[in-house]
């Protein structure tokens, strides 16, 4: 199977690593995205990298009680237990829970798997069960938060890799996610190389902002920056800043 970001460039990659959830969805906006970043979906574990990725989906429906019982893990089909097995490194897994809390979306073995197999991360609008274990896994995953029912007293497992919304975004297999200490923001594949390139701009700048604002400077005439202080910025760095906001 073919690398899932060879088809993005290593500066791309280095880029998403570096800058923040905040910078892109301002990039995001400018480019006329407003909801791209998922809500209710939370950092469980200490990993201070970003997460960078490719989406593989998970959709759940409400589960149904003649469906849903424990030997239902027995079929080696299982959409949950297929994805785990099958997800392919540098990916990460975008469980759409349908943001309903009361079950788990997975837990800390099935984690640990993904984890072994070289998957990205684990991005949930639902919870996770064993979350005092997931936490000390160096490793980033996302949820609301932690419960111990099973999935299955809520949730039943229908697809993999098709259109889901996961906190209230919609996320396309493939998408580039991206998730820092603040959230997950989801970029359109085609869109990432150049939000990725923009935003370290945009940080570069900020930076200079900054320290600007730190040594007494208001905000007028910086944030956003006047010609006068384009040109000043363009005289330190070499780069003609774009404007941001």
């Amino acid at each position: 199977m073919h690398s899932p970001l060879q088809a993005l460039q290593p500066e791309t990659l280095a880029q998403l690593r570096s800058v923040s959830t905040a910078t892109l969805t301002t990039q995001l906006f400018k480019r006329g995205f407003r909801n791209l970043f998922l809500q209710g979906v939370k950092l469980q574990t200490s990993v201070r990298s970003n997460l960078v990725g490719v989406a593989t989906t998970l959709r759940y429906i409400p589960a149904r009680e003649d469906l849903d019982r424990l030997e239902a893990f027995e079929d080696t089909s299982h959409p949950q237990r297929r994805v785990v097995e099958d997800i392919p490194a540098g990916h990460v897994l975008v469980i759409d829970a349908r943001r309903d809390a009361r079950a788990a979306s997975a837990g800390h073995i099935l984690l640990t798997r993904m984890q072994l197999r070289g998957a990205a991360g684990v991005v949930t609008d639902g919870s996770l069960r064993d979350l005092p274990s997931i936490s000390q896994m160096d490793w980033p995953v996302y949820a609301s938060g932690g419960a111990a029912p099973t999935n299955l007293i809520h949730h039943h497992a229908v697809d993999i890799d098709v259109p889901i919304s996961c906190g209230d975004v919609p996320v396309f297999p493939g998408d580039i996610v991206v998730g820092d200490a603040e959230g997950v923001v989801v970029i359109p594949k085609h869109l990432a190389g150049e939000v990725a390139s923009d935003a370290a701009d945009q940080e570069a700048f900020e930076d200079f902002v900054l320290e600007n604002i730190r040594d007494g400077s208001s905000i007028f005439g910086i944030y956003p920056p006047s010609e006068e202080t384009k040109r000043r910025y363009e005289e330190l760095s070499g780069v003609r800043p774009k404007t941001h906001g």
